[in-house]
């Protein structure tokens, strides 16, 4: 490739109003990897209507502490929906950890879940099932496409426990908000 290669690690996408309707519409992406044979994300705004206390119980996991097991569980994209996926701002390795910055980290690992519910996990974390995934070149072509928005990710927004907010959020961080995207294209 002789121009040079466009790398969204730790950055979100934000969709586009197009995308309204189809499983990524309102949706924030935490880009965890980004190269030329393709990307990685979790969606960060979309809590399904399962507890955490209930993929405890599904995986043996005794709680120790209770509130833990009252955190949402988000889905984190359509690939691998059967695939836990834990972000999270601690720099300890979990058996399966990937340091993505030096305050961001993605673990799949059990053990993870196990500290979380004694208390002893991370001080912020997310829980998705399944994540976002692009082929080499496919997410290049949506963003050139207006599918999506790109900004820097920020720590604040990741963990922020108010989803609903968090395309409002991301976009504030570009000076606008989503109500003044449009759907329009061209000229009139």
């Amino acid at each position: 490739m002789n121009e040079e290669q466009l790398d969204l690690t730790n950055h979100f996408l934000i969709a586009m109003p197009q995308l309204n309707g189809s499983y990524f519409g309102n949706s924030v992406i935490y880009m965890w990897q980004h190269g030329e044979d393709g990307a990685l994300g979790i969606v960060v705004n979309l809590p399904l209507q399962l507890k955490l206390k209930e993929i405890f119980s599904q995986l043996e996991i005794s709680v120790q502490r209770p509130e833990s097991g009252e955190e949402p569980v988000l889905s984190g994209g359509p690939v691998e929906t059967d695939k836990g996926f834990i972000l999270h701002d601690d720099q300890r390795n979990w058996a399966s950890t990937l340091h993505i910055t030096d305050d961001i980290s993605i673990t799949t690992s059990k053990d993870i879940l196990d500290d979380i519910s004694r208390g002893e996990g991370p001080e912020n974390y997310l829980v998705a099932l399944g994540c976002a995934g692009w082929s080499a070149g496919q997410l290049e072509q949506e963003i050139t496409g207006n599918s999506w928005i790109t900004c820097p990710a920020s720590k604040d927004i990741i963990f922020s426990r108010e989803f609903t907010k968090k395309p409002d959020m991301a976009a504030a961080t570009l000076g606008f908000n989503m109500a003044q995207m449009t759907t329009d294209v061209g000229r009139s």
